[in-house]
């Protein structure tokens, strides 16, 4: 059917002027509608949807960055971890290490054992070098200044586990099994 035809099947003429207007309005709100529906609306919509893509890739650069950041952070750190390496003595052993400072620490004759092992690493040329030694009847003075030679040595030595149980409460004694590590080329 044409418009052509419903208009005529509709026949205006014989519609009250109140009824033309009901009809133009009913009309014009089919038509206003039908341009909100198809142009105005999908504006918007585009609108939105570009807003929530661009807050989303500033989140994702964001985040880059910081991940960018965190490299350089990482890839500094490796940097200065691989001078300090090649700036230790080359004869250098995490035994001999751990014995001399001990004496410095003045807990040698605390010492109950020292047990030295070498770990290879798969994909890597270094080997961890690890002592497992106890130390008996010390104090907690001694202790801690022990631990703080080993952790604050240029020679990137690090206690990777330590336990510490109560000898003597009166006293004040302990004793402690640590575990030290380091690599070795």
């Amino acid at each position: 059917m044409t418009w052509e035809a419903i208009l005529k099947r509709i026949n205006l003429n014989k519609l009250s002027r109140r009824e033309k207007i009901i009809v133009a309005a009913g009309g014009a709100a089919l038509i206003l509608f039908a341009l909100v529906q198809l142009l105005i609306l999908p504006v918007f919509e585009y609108r939105t949807q570009l807003r929530r893509s661009v807050q989303a890739k500033s989140a994702m650069l964001a985040q880059m960055q910081q991940f960018q950041a965190e490299a350089e952070g990482l890839k500094s750190h490796s940097q200065e971890s691989e001078e300090r390496f090649r700036r230790r003595s080359k004869n250098f052993t995490l035994f001999s290490f751990l014995d001399q400072l001990a004496g410095q620490a003045r807990v040698k004759e605390r010492v109950s054992y020292m047990r030295p092992a070498k770990i290879d690493r798969k994909n890597s040329p270094l080997k961890l070098s690890r002592v497992e030694m106890k130390l008996e009847g010390v104090t907690l003075e001694q202790l801690t200044a022990y631990i703080h030679g080993v952790e604050s040595s240029p020679n990137m030595v690090s206690v990777t586990k330590l336990s510490i149980t109560r000898r003597d409460q009166k006293e004040g004694l302990l004793d402690a099994i640590l575990q030290v590590d380091t690599l070795e080329a």
